[in-house]
């Protein structure tokens, strides 16, 4: 009996965890992220100096951590969960218009965005993310993010 509940324990938990693991890989498919070493102003600044250098327009700044520390005592949250954090949305007419012309569903990518954050308890660097374009249009995208991106550690 103590065989029989090992073996089929086994056969549960061996396919749980593995589908487990796959999920923590795949979870972070649709984003990149890095660190750099400046400090949160700086970055930001940086990407968007990255952005209109290119010819492009900064959209709007969507402010997220004082969004979330002004409204987290109406729902009850105490914890707070960036220091900083500031979402840059940006477009490329001729770019938006390739990606549409290929596939008017593109339009879901527009605005691109790179998120800037600082969290707490984190002494030094700033975080840089983005959500990593999918489908056709995904060559078109990426790189341009990337380079603006990476602008923001040098």
């Amino acid at each position: 009996m103590t065989h029989l509940l090992s073996a089929t324990i086994h056969r549960l938990l061996i396919p749980l965890a593995i589908a487990l693991s796959a999920g923590a890989a795949c979870a972070e498919d649709w984003m990149v992220r890095q660190k750099v070493a400046g400090n949160f102003a700086d970055t930001r600044d940086s990407i968007v100096m990255a952005i209109e250098n290119r010819g492009l327009v900064v959209n709007y700044t969507s402010h997220i951590a004082d969004m979330l520390a002004r409204t987290g005592a109406d729902i009850g949250a105490r914890r707070k969960v960036f220091e900083q954090a500031e979402i840059i949305e940006f477009c490329s007419a001729s770019l938006s218009r390739k990606m549409m012309e290929a596939d008017p569903h593109n339009i879901v990518l527009c605005p691109f965005a790179i998120s800037v954050y600082t969290l707490p308890g984190e002494k030094a660097g700033t975080w840089v993310a983005y959500r990593r374009p999918q489908g056709k249009a995904a060559p078109m995208v990426e790189g341009l993010l990337k380079e603006i991106a990476g602008e923001a550690g040098r």
